[in-house]
Protein backbone atom coordinates (compact mmCIF):
# COMPACT_ATOMS: atom_id res chain seq x y z
CA UNK A 1 0.00 0.00 0.00
CA UNK A 2 2.63 2.53 -1.35
CA UNK A 3 -0.37 5.49 -1.13
CA UNK A 4 -1.76 4.89 2.09
CA UNK A 5 -2.83 8.65 3.28
CA UNK A 6 -3.43 10.23 -0.57
CA UNK A 7 -6.29 11.48 -1.85
CA UNK A 8 -6.54 11.73 -5.33
CA UNK A 9 -9.68 13.01 -7.54
CA UNK A 10 -10.75 11.54 -10.86
CA UNK A 11 -12.52 13.74 -12.78
CA UNK A 12 -15.61 12.85 -14.50
CA UNK A 13 -18.19 14.43 -17.14
CA UNK A 14 -20.32 12.36 -19.92
CA UNK A 15 -18.72 10.59 -23.07
CA UNK A 16 -15.58 10.40 -20.46
CA UNK A 17 -13.32 7.19 -22.05
CA UNK A 18 -14.01 4.09 -20.08
CA UNK A 19 -10.84 2.84 -19.49
CA UNK A 20 -9.16 6.38 -18.37
CA UNK A 21 -11.35 6.61 -15.81
CA UNK A 22 -11.35 3.02 -14.15
CA UNK A 23 -8.03 2.01 -14.79
CA UNK A 24 -6.18 4.65 -12.60
CA UNK A 25 -9.36 4.48 -10.68
CA UNK A 26 -8.88 1.12 -9.29
CA UNK A 27 -4.87 0.94 -9.57
CA UNK A 28 -4.86 3.76 -6.85
CA UNK A 29 -6.95 2.29 -4.63
CA UNK A 30 -5.21 -0.87 -5.60
CA UNK A 31 -1.98 1.26 -4.21
CA UNK A 32 -3.98 2.41 -0.64
CA UNK A 33 -5.18 5.85 -2.07
CA UNK A 34 -8.30 7.28 -0.92
CA UNK A 35 -10.10 8.02 -4.81
CA UNK A 36 -13.15 9.92 -5.19
CA UNK A 37 -14.92 10.49 -8.49
CA UNK A 38 -15.45 14.37 -8.64
CA UNK A 39 -18.04 15.78 -11.39
CA UNK A 40 -18.81 19.25 -12.84
CA UNK A 41 -21.98 19.22 -11.07
CA UNK A 42 -24.45 18.61 -13.92
CA UNK A 43 -25.59 15.16 -12.33
CA UNK A 44 -25.07 12.16 -9.94
CA UNK A 45 -24.07 9.64 -12.45
CA UNK A 46 -21.87 10.01 -15.47
CA UNK A 47 -22.32 7.75 -18.61
CA UNK A 48 -19.05 6.56 -20.88
CA UNK A 49 -18.27 6.77 -24.71
CA UNK A 50 -19.76 2.91 -24.43
CA UNK A 51 -22.03 3.76 -21.50
CA UNK A 52 -20.95 2.53 -18.60
CA UNK A 53 -21.90 4.81 -15.68
CA UNK A 54 -20.10 5.99 -13.10
CA UNK A 55 -21.43 7.76 -9.89
CA UNK A 56 -20.12 10.97 -8.60
CA UNK A 57 -18.56 11.35 -4.56
CA UNK A 58 -18.44 14.92 -4.63
CA UNK A 59 -19.38 17.43 -6.98
CA UNK A 60 -15.85 20.23 -8.44
CA UNK A 61 -17.96 22.77 -6.59
CA UNK A 62 -17.83 21.08 -3.07
CA UNK A 63 -13.74 20.87 -2.98
CA UNK A 64 -10.55 22.63 -3.20
CA UNK A 65 -7.25 21.67 -4.07
CA UNK A 66 -5.73 21.48 -0.69
CA UNK A 67 -8.02 18.43 -0.15
CA UNK A 68 -6.07 16.41 -2.84
CA UNK A 69 -3.23 15.06 -3.35
CA UNK A 70 -3.39 14.91 -7.35
CA UNK A 71 -6.05 15.27 -9.87
CA UNK A 72 -6.28 12.92 -12.92
CA UNK A 73 -8.29 14.04 -15.99
CA UNK A 74 -9.66 11.33 -18.08
CA UNK A 75 -10.34 11.58 -21.82
CA UNK A 76 -12.89 11.45 -24.10
CA UNK A 77 -15.09 13.81 -25.04
CA UNK A 78 -15.93 14.54 -21.26
CA UNK A 79 -13.07 16.93 -21.11
CA UNK A 80 -14.28 19.16 -23.55
CA UNK A 81 -17.79 19.41 -21.08
CA UNK A 82 -15.91 19.53 -18.04
CA UNK A 83 -13.81 22.83 -18.98
CA UNK A 84 -17.46 24.77 -19.38
CA UNK A 85 -17.72 24.24 -15.19
CA UNK A 86 -15.54 27.20 -14.01
CA UNK A 87 -15.18 24.81 -10.45
CA UNK A 88 -13.71 22.23 -12.49
CA UNK A 89 -11.31 24.07 -14.37
CA UNK A 90 -10.68 25.61 -10.87
CA UNK A 91 -9.89 22.85 -9.39
CA UNK A 92 -7.22 21.84 -11.86
CA UNK A 93 -5.78 25.41 -12.17
CA UNK A 94 -5.38 25.34 -7.99
CA UNK A 95 -3.83 22.43 -8.14
CA UNK A 96 -1.35 22.62 -10.22
CA UNK A 97 -0.58 26.07 -8.36
CA UNK A 98 0.15 24.63 -5.16
CA UNK A 99 2.13 21.65 -6.80
CA UNK A 100 -0.33 18.59 -6.60
CA UNK A 101 0.12 16.16 -9.27
CA UNK A 102 -2.44 16.83 -12.30
CA UNK A 103 -2.20 14.33 -14.54
CA UNK A 104 -4.15 14.43 -17.98
CA UNK A 105 -4.26 11.49 -20.45
CA UNK A 106 -5.77 11.39 -23.90
CA UNK A 107 -8.72 14.70 -24.74
CA UNK A 108 -7.66 15.99 -21.25
CA UNK A 109 -5.37 18.05 -22.55
CA UNK A 110 -7.99 20.12 -22.59
CA UNK A 111 -8.26 20.96 -19.45
CA UNK A 112 -4.89 21.37 -18.90
CA UNK A 113 -5.70 24.17 -21.96
CA UNK A 114 -8.43 26.38 -20.18
CA UNK A 115 -6.41 26.38 -16.99
CA UNK A 116 -4.11 27.96 -18.28
CA UNK A 117 -0.89 25.92 -17.04
CA UNK A 118 0.93 24.77 -20.53
CA UNK A 119 2.80 27.89 -20.79
CA UNK A 120 6.59 26.16 -21.11
CA UNK A 121 5.31 22.80 -20.41
CA UNK A 122 6.21 19.63 -22.07
CA UNK A 123 3.52 17.77 -22.50
CA UNK A 124 1.90 14.74 -24.51
CA UNK A 125 -1.83 13.44 -25.43
CA UNK A 126 -3.88 12.00 -28.03
CA UNK A 127 -2.35 13.73 -31.29
CA UNK A 128 -5.68 15.36 -32.52
CA UNK A 129 -5.46 17.87 -29.70
CA UNK A 130 -1.49 18.19 -30.32
CA UNK A 131 -1.98 22.03 -31.85
CA UNK A 132 -4.15 22.99 -28.86
CA UNK A 133 -1.73 22.78 -26.76
CA UNK A 134 0.92 24.30 -28.56
CA UNK A 135 -1.26 27.27 -28.91
CA UNK A 136 -1.47 26.83 -25.27
CA UNK A 137 1.99 27.23 -25.20
CA UNK A 138 3.02 23.72 -24.72
CA UNK A 139 6.05 21.83 -26.00
CA UNK A 140 4.16 18.66 -27.75
CA UNK A 141 6.39 15.40 -27.46
CA UNK A 142 4.78 11.81 -29.11
CA UNK A 143 5.60 9.56 -25.87
CA UNK A 144 3.79 7.24 -24.28
CA UNK A 145 3.99 9.24 -20.63
CA UNK A 146 5.46 13.00 -20.35
CA UNK A 147 6.60 14.36 -17.03
CA UNK A 148 7.33 17.80 -16.32
CA UNK A 149 7.16 18.84 -12.95
CA UNK A 150 4.34 17.78 -11.11
CA UNK A 151 2.16 17.31 -14.84
CA UNK A 152 1.89 13.99 -16.07
CA UNK A 153 0.47 13.53 -19.85
CA UNK A 154 -0.36 10.36 -22.05
CA UNK A 155 -1.84 9.78 -25.35
CA UNK A 156 -4.41 7.12 -25.06
CA UNK A 157 -5.63 4.01 -23.32
CA UNK A 158 -2.69 2.02 -24.10
CA UNK A 159 -0.21 4.55 -22.18
CA UNK A 160 -2.34 3.50 -19.08
CA UNK A 161 0.44 1.55 -17.35
CA UNK A 162 3.04 4.31 -17.77
CA UNK A 163 0.66 6.79 -17.00
CA UNK A 164 -0.13 5.28 -13.82
CA UNK A 165 3.72 4.44 -12.62
CA UNK A 166 4.05 7.87 -13.17
CA UNK A 167 1.23 9.46 -10.82
CA UNK A 168 2.09 6.90 -8.65
CA UNK A 169 5.86 7.54 -8.81
CA UNK A 170 5.20 11.08 -8.08
CA UNK A 171 2.58 10.33 -5.33
CA UNK A 172 5.53 8.13 -3.42
CA UNK A 173 8.31 11.19 -3.53
CA UNK A 174 5.41 13.90 -2.51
Amino acid sequence: MRLTGKRVAVLAENLYQDLEVWYPYLRLLEEGAEVLIVGSGSSPTYTSKHGYPVDVDVEAAQVNAEDFDAVVIPGGYAPDIMRRYPAMVKLVRDAFDKGKVVASICHGGWMLASADILKGKTVTSFFAIKDDLVHAGATFVDVEVAVDGNLITSRKPEDLPAFCRAIIAALETD
